[in-house]
């Protein structure tokens, strides 16, 4: 069965294409999507990749970061008509294990959506995040759409109101990153495309990429199906923190350990003596001391 591989770019065409020539193979299928404003030539990108068409300038933390995620796959619903998964990468990730064994991994977990996921609310074991969506957040918009932003959160907490997910969804949120199968990304496009509102909604909160996919799968019929984990190996430097550490040589052993399919953050100068050993661990040359 085919899987498909979407990976987010907005800088260094050399890591980038390292990723790419890791995962060709002739079971996968990659898309790249590049940030409008990088300055990545897409002529640059490796062939082995598509590409997606609808590009726009990403900013961290807005709805922007969701509308590339929906535009490229769209794009590959229409393109491809048979496949497992989509598993959503962004450029600084690196796969842990060999193509072969990837596949072994997602042959067992077929039928299955590998997102990360968990309520949002005030009560114990769920993410204390409904500020994200109970005010209005404005912050890349115009200075008119700030302003009428500003202005509408002050009545609501002037009359003790927050604002509520349309539908009476039930708030869920967790990392960016996650692989959900064909049938599951059809019925999220077609969900959106019948119901607007859920855009609008979700273009005035807050990091919305860490809440619209999954409170969207978990109040829908895919939600038993799915898997509290995206199989990522992170490290947060601590609770607060708005992006991963960027991983090096000294994690390679807890890595090594991990039963994760991608680690993530890397970047190419630090993040260079542990690529290499995680080239020879997925092509099993080593990767031990040394």
């Amino acid at each position: 069965m085919k899987q498909v591989f979407l990976i987010q770019a907005h800088k260094d065409v050399g890591q980038l294409n390292l990723l790419v020539e890791q995962l060709c193979d002739e079971d996968f299928l990659i898309y790249v999507n590049l940030d409008r404003k990088c300055d990545i030539d897409p002529c640059t990108v490796h062939p082995a990749a598509r590409q997606i068409a609808a590009r726009i300038d990403v900013h961290w933390g807005t709805f922007s970061q969701v509308q590339a995620v929906l535009n490229s796959l769209a794009q590959i619903v229409a393109e491809v008509p048979v496949f497992d998964k989509v598993l959503f990468l962004s450029a600084q990730d690196f796969p842990l294990l060999s193509n072969a064994a990837l596949k072994r991994e997602l042959e067992r977990l077929r039928g299955r959506e590998l997102l990360d996921s968990v309520p949002i609310g005030a009560a114990p074991g769920q993410w204390p995040a409904e500020h994200r969506y109970q005010y209005f957040h404005h912050e890349h918009g115009s200075r008119a759409l700030c302003l009428a932003g500003a202005a509408a959160n002050r009545l609501l907490r002037a009359a003790g109101l927050t604002r509520r997910l349309p539908g009476a969804l039930r708030p869920h949120g967790g990392s960016s990153w996650w692989a959900l199968s064909r049938a599951c990304v059809a019925d999220l496009l077609e969900r959106v495309r019948r119901e607007p509102r859920l855009l609008r909604f979700f273009r005035s909160v807050s990091c919305p990429d860490e809440m619209f996919f999954q409170t969207l799968v978990m109040n829908s019929r895919f939600a038993s199906q799915v898997v509290g984990s995206n199989f990522r190996y992170i490290q947060w430097p601590d609770h607060d923190a708005r992006n991963p550490r960027i991983l090096d040589e000294g994690d390679f052993e807890r890595i090594a350990a991990s039963t994760a399919h991608f680690c993530r953050k890397i970047e190419s100068g630090a993040s260079a003596v542990l690529v290499e050993r995680l080239l020879a661990l997925r092509h099993g040359t080593g990767g031990g001391a040394g």
